[in-house]
């Protein structure tokens, strides 16, 4: 077992991510433990959730990046990516940052509707960013909020 460092949030250990992370992301490369438990001894970066559906989030001069945020296929539909973004945005608060972004697939349309649902507007744009297996690469699409927005908006 990992090592438990100040940010792992209880009951959510990098094994469980990794975990969740490999059943939810078929496409692409899913993070391994020993990534999650590196990332997480960072004093910038933070998890929020449980093992069924975490968020992954790092925070450095008033931006808060979402690193990566994942739900396990048996608990999707039911709400959870929703709180756990909800959470992570609380979270970037808490840790004083007014400004939030992230990268998303151009063909992860579901993950796309949460985030314009949470505030976020698409920025820009990385063309041929996400390899594929047997098509091609597709784009990713740069998204962002204004997190103070975002908490007077709910």
């Amino acid at each position: 077992m990992m090592t438990k460092s100040k940010n792992h949030p209880e009951g959510l250990s990098p094994e469980d991510m990794d975990r969740t992370h490999h059943a939810a992301f078929t496409q692409g490369r899913p993070w391994s433990a020993a990534e999650f438990d590196a990332l997480l001894d960072s004093p910038f970066t933070y998890a929020v959730g449980d093992p069924r559906s975490f968020a992954l989030g790092r925070v450095v001069a008033g931006e808060a990046e979402l690193l990566t945020i994942a739900t396990h296929p048996d608990h999707q539909r039911l709400g959870l990516a929703g709180k756990v973004l909800k959470n992570w945005q609380d979270a970037a608060m808490a840790r004083n940052a007014t400004e939030g972004f992230l990268e998303v697939a151009a063909d992860n349309q579901i993950a796309r509707t949460l985030y314009l649902s949470y505030g976020f507007a698409e920025s820009g744009r990385r063309r041929g960013y996400y390899p594929r297996k047997n098509t091609s690469a597709v784009d990713a699409v740069l998204m962002s909020v204004d997190l103070r927005k975002a908490q007077t908006a709910e």
